[in-house]
């Protein structure tokens, strides 16, 4: 597990917003927010990265208005479910025909695949606190007639398995120093086991038997393993299967009943490492060939195709785009900060 925390501290009043908008613009998912404290937007940000999912602990004064637009997810959709907690203050979020306002200890999910319009405002002056989870889609087991009816709608966190999420979501941003970089996939886990409990008991239904979660669990250490292994050039089936104690035969039928490929997964995930790397403007001095370099192309060119025809323009192109003209003074902004200060 990495945790990495950003604030707002060290940027002139006037340009926090625009860094911290900037900011969760690569780190969380594309979005267009509005604040009625844009002269000075004092906010910080701790995000834990267990590998395939991440969970981020947010303080700000308000956010007015939050839009996913159609425009920004055919610009950019990871696919991911995100679950939002609200620590402090009223949010609402609405999605899918469903709309739902929360307060303090409550949980919602959504989709960055689907629009969504929402706000974050405090309750007594004392500004917002927010969990946010984000995970991809395909990690969760949970048909989408059955997940789709659930966005944008509470989850129940005084019972059962919502509330052993809630006090989960917390000790862990709490306490991340209780955790190593090795218990990363066992968070994720822990996680995905928790929010998929949460939406059975939402839905009526039953868990699934522990004998069905081993090759789920199994599929997550390999997808973590890939994730850690990125910028080996040699990262290929037969080491990824060796490394389960696995044939190459057996890793592949354990991908295909997830309807994905073991080299589809390495290639998507190389390229969208280096699409976030490319739009961070932290990392704007970095060359393109460095960041292809390190997420295991061993040739530039080569890279420079497979980017093309998954996201439709060159590298160098997309990195303008997304850096604009303000991409190397966006590299003397805030970034890395001890600490965010503890919920209230």
């Amino acid at each position: 597990m990495i945790v990495t925390t950003r604030s707002t501290e060290d940027s002139p009043e006037v340009d926090r917003f625009a860094w911290w908008h900037d900011m969760t613009m690569t780190t969380l998912i594309p979005t267009a927010i509005h604040t009625d404290h844009a002269d000075d937007f004092r906010a910080c940000l701790t995000m834990l990265d267990f590998g395939l999912a991440q969970i981020s602990s947010m303080s700000y004064p308000s956010i007015s208005r939050v839009r996913r637009t159609p425009e920004l997810i055919r610009r950019s959709d990871p696919e991911y479910l995100q679950l939002s907690l609200t620590v402090t203050g009223r949010m609402r979020i609405a999605q899918s025909r469903n709309e739902t306002e929360l307060e303090d200890g409550e949980l919602v999910l959504y989709d960055s695949s689907h629009p969504f319009d929402g706000s974050a405002l405090p309750r007594h002056g004392d500004g917002v606190r927010q969990i946010v989870v984000q995970l991809p889609r395909r990690l969760l087991p949970v048909p989408p007639d059955r997940l789709t009816p659930l966005l944008s709608t509470r989850l129940p966190t005084d019972r059962g398995f919502g509330e052993v999420l809630r006090r989960f979501l917390i000790q862990v941003t709490e306490r991340p120093h209780e955790y190593g970089p090795a218990d990363g996939p066992r968070l994720t886990t822990v996680l995905v086991d928790l929010i998929e409990a949460a939406i059975g008991q939402r839905v009526d239904e039953r868990p699934m038997p522990p004998a069905d979660r081993h090759p789920q669990a199994l599929y997550l250490s390999v997808q973590n393993f890939i994730l850690r292994n990125l910028s080996d050039p040699a990262l290929a089936p037969e080491t990824i299967a060796s490394a389960h104690h696995l044939s190459a035969r057996s890793l592949h039928r354990l991908f295909q009943r997830h309807g994905a490929t073991v080299a589809g997964l390495v290639r998507h995930e190389r390229l969208e490492r280096a699409r976030r790397d490319l739009a961070d403007p932290l990392l704007a001095d970095v060359t393109v060939s460095a960041i292809a370099h390190r997420l295991g192309f061993r040739r530039p060119a080569d890279f420079g195709r497979a980017f093309r025809a998954a996201y439709g323009v060159p590298p160098r192109d997309y990195r303008k785009a997304a850096l604009g003209d303000t991409g190397q003074q966006r590299t003397r902004a805030p970034g890395l900060s001890r600490a965010c200060p503890s919920g209230r």
